[in-house]
């Protein structure tokens, strides 16, 4: 018998495929299983104050009284909506501005200096100024929340419309195609990429800027305000929670985000594959 037929098979590349992300699946939960067991041991311990640093227990419990009373759902979903709202205002106009800046040299050259000027402006530095002119209501929270995806969502489509191939471009021409079935069959898919990854990035910048507004403007519903109110009274499970919740949605959107942009960008894959 030969050794081909001796030697073992090699698993499947689904198979493969899946222990690997299980693998990267455990590995991800090393340090929170860490944090978490440090964060039991110290508090159970007395190694931290006990004022400042509130037990699990406690914040479970917490968290089961708001969930109860129904306060924490109606705070989560006070800050989802906001953050909604903000990040597609914010989206919608980086698209359609780095749009304009990749395909448009006159307007790189009039505006480019300027937005990048702009864009070294720390995040919240931006928080006063809306505040005088928005006020420290819904709007302005709104609008910050849009800045703050505006940005990542701007520079990645510009560099992904300015990547694309101008030999696929000229192609297009020899082909007789107009301006409008260029961008729709030549610049948009091959520039997809990138502005995916600036989406995926604003939508983590709008989460975080969406919990900055909600700290720093005027006090409503939001997750925010659920730290807020922690904090005035001096009760660490509950700002704990809050920043729990936070950390969660935060990795849940992450995680949403790369697999939307997994599944929209299968196309390239099955391209790829189809050339080998």
């Amino acid at each position: 018998m030969s050794e081909a037929l001796l030697a073992p098979s090699a698993p499947p590349l689904d198979s493969r495929s899946a222990w690997q992300r299980s693998l990267s699946f455990r590995r991800g939960l090393l340090v929170p299983g860490l944090i978490l067991t440090a964060w039991i041991v110290s508090t159970h311990y007395g190694l931290v104050n006990k004022h400042l640093v509130a037990k699990p227990g406690a914040v479970v419990t917490r968290a089961i009284k708001e969930a109860t009373e129904g306060g924490l759902l109606v705070n989560l979903l006070a800050s989802l909506q906001r953050d909604s709202i903000g990040f597609v205002l914010g989206a919608l106009a980086g698209v359609a501005f780095g749009g304009l800046l990749g395909m448009s040299n006159l307007s790189n050259r009039l505006f480019s200096p300027t937005f990048h000027a702009a864009k070294q402006v720390a995040m919240f530095a931006w928080i006063p100024l809306l505040s005088v002119w928005l006020g420290t209501g819904e709007q302005a929270k709104v609008i910050f929340i849009a800045v703050a995806a505006f940005y990542p969502i701007v520079v990645n489509t510009q560099e992904g419309i300015q990547g694309v191939a101008r030999e696929h471009i000229e192609v297009a021409r020899a082909f007789d195609y107009t301006r409008w079935q260029i961008l729709r069959k030549v610049v948009f898919p091959s520039a997809l990429p990138s502005i995916f990854a600036g989406i995926h990035t604003g939508l983590i910048y709008a989460w975080l800027g969406t919990i900055g507004a909600e700290y720093l403007l005027a006090p409503g519903f939001g997750i925010g305000n659920l730290m807020i109110e922690g904090r005035e009274s001096f009760q660490m499970d509950k700002v704990l929670l809050g920043v729990i919740v936070v950390g969660a949605v935060g990795a849940t959107i992450n995680l949403l985000a790369s697999r939307i942009e997994q599944y929209v960008l299968r196309w390239r894959v099955t391209a790829f594959e189809a050339r080998q």
